[in-house]
């Protein structure tokens, strides 16, 4: 039960990321993204995935995090390149 709340959990949370990717893709500017907080987020799944692989729960909740972590790490891809339009448009 406790492996289904924390995939419910991650899914919640999940489901931003691909919403703020899509608007951030949108805004071409880092104006209201805070990179700090992106990272901050980054090395929360990172330490729920150590948490997981150190526990020895190898199941699908792990597949959850790495999913997480890869649309959070295609925001920080984003914010780069937005950064980028940024300083070209002044």
């Amino acid at each position: 039960m406790s492996d289904i709340l924390e995939t419910l959990m991650l899914v919640c949370f999940g489901l931003s990321w691909p919403i703020n990717l899509v608007k951030n893709l949108k805004a071409k500017t880092v104006k209201s993204t805070s990179f700090k907080f992106l990272l901050l987020i980054t090395v929360g799944y990172l330490c729920g995935i150590g948490a997981k692989l150190v526990s020895g729960q190898i199941n699908y909740v792990l597949a959850v995090y790495f999913l997480n972590l890869i649309v959070v790490g295609a925001n920080i891809v984003v914010y780069f390149i937005n950064k980028k339009h940024d300083r070209e448009n002044g």
